[in-house]
Parts: C-alpha cells; structure tokens; sequence
C-alpha cells in the first residue's frame, strides 16, 4: 500500500513552492517522521517529513515549481518495510569477515544522513564549490552540520580559487560574450514583483537629513562593556534607530498607519521590521511591539532574528506584519539610497554609512561622524508636515540620547 505524499500549506499567501532539494534519494528506506527534502516558498524555506515507514519513490524533482497540494512523492509500505531488513542483514554478515574498520563504513553508508549536508551547509558548501563528498561530517549519524560547511569553507574556497583561473584561462579567450541564464528563486520573483507593486500603486516621496552619531558612539563606548557584561548582547546602532522610530511614531502616527481599501488603520503598537540580507534574498523579519522593549531586548530580539535568517529558519509568522520598517545599506557602504516602502506599510527609514565630515557647530568647523537618513513615505497617507517633522525628532533622539531614556 503507497502514501501520497503533497505539498502542506505554508500560508495564506502561498500557492505554490519549489522543490529545492532532496535529502533521501528515490528507492531509500525511510523512517516516519525522517525529513525527506526540502522546500522553498517566496517567504521562507520548509523541511517535507515522511509520513510513514516505508519506501521513497520520488515524484517531482528538484527545481521543480509546484502547488500547493501536489504529490512530491510516494512512500510503498509493505514492499520497502520487507526489504529493508533483507538489504541490511548482508551487510551486516560482511565486517564479521573484514577489518576493524569495516563495520564503521557500513553503518554510515547505511544511514541516509552520512556524507548529507543540511540545507544551510549544503548552501555554504554550493557557494563556494566544495563537494560534500570531500568534507568528513560531525553531525548526527554522520551528516554534515552548518560547521562542518564553515570549517571547510577556507582551506576548500583559497584551493578553488588557486586552481580556477588555471582551468578556465584558456576557455575565457579575451573578448569572449559568454552569457548564462539561472531560474529566479520564488523569494526573487516575489521580491521583482512586490517592488514593481509599491511603485505603481503608491504615490512614494522620499525626504533626507543627516544625524551627527557623536553622541551615540561615545555613550556607547563609555558603556559597552558594562551594557554586554549586564545582558550579554553588544549594544549597536539598531537599537537606538528602533527606540528613535518607536518614540517618533507616537507624534506622527501616520508614518506608522496604513491604507486598507478607503481606510486609514492607526496602530497603538510599533512593529518594526529590519531587513536582513539573507543567502537567498533580502528577508524582512520583524520585532514585535518594539515600541514597550529595552535597549538590551531590542539587541537580542535582532540577534535572533539575523541569525534565522542567515540559517533560513525564520517562520512565516516572524515575516508577516509589521507596521514600520528599517534597512541599513551603511553595512555594504552606502552613502545615501531610497528605499522602497514596505507595503503594505507607508514608511520605511534608511541608515547608511558614517563618514567624517566637516559640519558648523557653534559658528566653529568641526569634524563629526555623519550619517545620512531617509524615509520613503506614501504621500497619499503622509503629508510633506509630517515626514520631515518624524525624520526631524528622529534626528533630534537620535543626536541626544538621553531623550530615547526620559521619553521628551
């Protein structure tokens, strides 16, 4: 008898997927519940478990873009519980007769997670053209964990690059107009088609002014020490964006509003979404109700969340919402951009880079570490009164802390 195995739904906004990759190969002998393949949606990327014991036999295959509730593959049940025990007990007859060494080799091989990456190891490993194969694994049965993908990436990527320009010297002739096409990735075309949305369907401006981040830099280093040592995070410039957005939306609540058919929806909370550059795309998770949170909660919540997405393990629920968003184009060294409004939100605030430059201080030039800010804002909600007035108390927390602290 064979299980049907389909895509689940993953959310309301997603109708279909791609399958990225098979972990168990078809013909393996699987356990329930044992993950199978994986997944990728335009928001995040999910693991496909086995349903029952049995054989795979695989149905769709990697790359392959399908709805929600498409068979991926089947699973024989009787057929591949009886075989499994009859393929195993050869093998175990065979170390009797064989070295030390032996019986070691075939329990990996029988084990379907030996010499397998994980997905995000399998990742490290694709970008920086090692094989698997040459990469001895330290996770559970043998498999190869996000670490062993890290440790292997130096040694492997410097002998890569030491042997690429040898072989491929006499194929790239000078003059040479190679192309090569690649499939987006659901997360691309969703991100392709979200922007061209927000440009048609909003009437966006966007308004700049600069912030002197003296100030934030020598409180934070007269109290970073003392800031990790009492809550174990580092105390960055993210925070103090955050809490300057949170206190600012409270005397411009439209920048934090958003247009639902031919209404204005206000919100009481502050949502802020932060936009990470994740290995398969920009994702935007987001911290919640950042508006009641500390310095310190701020940090950790923003830790966690940058560290999902680097390891594709943020949910649908830590991507969906959101009532403000911020990105930070300073840390690839970007002097000034526009950002594009995150909708269905109507602001977004962009950091960018710190450069030191001359600036009148009290009828005096002096030199300060300056950093532009814009917000991109939807004027159909937004008024110019209103985005320059939340940009300028931004500037204001943001040039004197100690207003984020006593709240004026």
């Amino acid at each position: 008898m064979s299980l049907e195995i389909k895509v689940p739904p993953v959310g309301e906004s997603i109708t279909e997927v791609v399958l990225s990759s098979w972990i168990k190969k078809d013909g393996d002998f699987v356990e329930m519940d044992e993950i199978i393949a994986e997944l990728e949606s335009d928001k995040a990327t999910f693991e496909l478990t086995a349903e029952k014991a049995g054989t795979l036999k695989t149905v769709a295959s990697e790359g392959d873009t399908l709805p929600i509730g498409a068979v991926v593959c089947t699973i024989e049940e009787g057929e591949g519980g009886a075989a499994s025990p009859k393929e195993e007990s050869p093998k175990a007859e065979a170390p009797v007769a064989d070295k030390a060494g032996a019986p070691v080799a075939e329990k990996s091989g029988e084990s379907y997670a030996s010499g397998t990456p994980s997905p995000s190891a399998a990742k490290i490993l694709a970008e920086k053209g090692v094989d698997a194969g040459a990469v001895k694994g330290t996770g559970v049965d043998g498999r190869i964990t996000k670490d062993d993908a890290l440790k292997s990436e130096a040694p492997k990527a410097a002998s890569t690059k030491a042997e690429s320009p040898k072989a491929s010297a006499p194929v790239a002739a000078p003059g040479s107009r190679n192309e090569r096409r690649e499939k987006m990735s659901p997360l691309r075309k969703t991100v392709a088609k979200r922007l061209v949305t927000v440009k048609n369907e909003t009437a966006m401006l966007t308004t700049f002014n600069e912030v002197n981040m003296k100030p934030i830099m020598d409180l934070r280093t007269k109290y970073k020490d003392q800031f990790k040592e009492k809550h174990g995070v580092g105390l960055g410039f993210m925070s103090f964006f955050t809490k300057a957005v949170c206190e600012a939306a409270k005397d411009f609540p439209a920048v934090n509003a958003r247009i639902d058919g031919e209404e204005i929806v206000y919100n009481d909370f502050v949502d802020v979404s932060i936009a990470v550059s994740a290995p398969k795309g920009l994702v935007v998770p987001i911290i919640r109700n950042a508006d009641s949170m500390s310095l310190a909660q701020i940090e950790k919540t923003v830790i966690e969340l940058a560290t999902k997405a680097r390891d594709s393990k943020l949910t649908i629920e830590e991507m969906t919402g959101g009532t403000f968003t911020i990105t930070n184009g300073g840390v690839f060294g970007s002097m000034m951009s526009t950002p594009i409004i995150n909708a269905p939100q109507s602001a977004i605030l962009g950091m960018h880079n710190i450069i030191e430059r001359p600036i009148a201080e009290n009828k005096e030039v002096v030199i300060r570490p300056m950093m532009y800010i814009a917000l991109s804002y939807d004027h159909r909600i937004i008024d110019g009164r209103e985005s320059v007035g939340f940009l300028v108390r931004v500037k204001q927390l943001l040039e004197d802390p100690a207003r984020l602290l006593l709240g004026i």
